[in-house]
């Protein structure tokens, strides 16, 4: 049976902006009780006002104790959670010329879009595997398949977590957790800490990418891409080596 998108309880994490806030109004308009966590207090706020229907819950996902909270809170309330998406992620500029400069500049790529995922992902599968139905949805990026060396960071997580969700997905296929990847491009209404291609062929919305994604769990697409993603999660090598060289010149 494929995976339902009504009536499921919903943990979006970045929930609060860009692709997050997509899924949230897109599961919400379909009847799903939605559940949203993010750093800014301010932007959960803002999410409330514009969607009264959520749940909101701060939490920063790249810090343990954040993560334990979140999960206690959610165990309290939200027994019934049958759907995890991990969407928290950031997107940093990294000059490896500069040395350690920029590596070590503000937030840590690899602890919020790798390791909080991860991590997230073995604290909820108990509790997941409890439902009927349920479903843990990682996004990633086509940067996973080809490199914005601009990027460097961004570009190297998101390629582990399409590593990490194809032994994940392997692992859980006894259990009743679907594991779904969502691989869009560069998405250009997103509050990602990085420099958006200009070249409208390789971008896409946030409500694009929901579409998908709504349209991806019906149907059981287990890898959802949109936009130039399709074709490079399906390219050649060779193909990737010639597209590197464009989006990189």
């Amino acid at each position: 049976m494929n995976m339902q998108v009504r009536k499921n309880t919903i943990l979006i994490t970045g929930g609060s902006t860009g692709i997050g806030f997509a899924l949230a109004e897109s599961f919400v308009k379909l009847g799903n009780r939605v559940i949203i966590c993010g750093r800014r207090a301010d932007r959960l706020e803002d999410a409330k006002r514009r969607l009264p229907a959520l749940s909101v819950k701060q939490c920063d996902v790249s810090k343990e104790y954040d993560r334990k909270n979140m999960y206690a809170w959610i165990e309290e309330n939200f027994k019934e959670l049958n759907v995890l998406v991990n969407n928290a992620g950031i997107q940093r500029r990294v000059d490896f010329t500069k040395g350690t400069d920029d590596l070590l500049k503000n937030e840590d790529e690899i602890e919020i879009n790798l390791k909080a995922q991860i991590y997230l992902a073995a604290q909820f599968v108990p509790m997941l595997s409890k439902q009927k139905d349920a479903a843990i949805v990682n996004v990633s990026s086509g940067l996973g398949f080809v490199p914005l060396t601009i990027f460097p960071i961004y570009s190297a997580t998101k390629a582990a977590i399409h590593s990490f969700t194809m032994s994940l997905r392997y692992q859980l296929r006894g259990t009743s957790v679907k594991v779904f990847e969502v691989i869009p491009p560069t998405v250009y209404d997103t509050e990602l800490k990085g420099e958006p291609i200009e070249n409208a062929a390789w971008t896409v919305s946030s409500s694009e990418v929901a579409e998908a994604v709504v349209k991806g769990l019906e149907e059981d697409e287990f890898e959802i891409a949109m936009g130039p993603s399709k074709k490079w999660i399906s390219s050649t090598r060779n193909e990737l080596d010639l597209t590197f060289g464009n989006i990189n010149h």
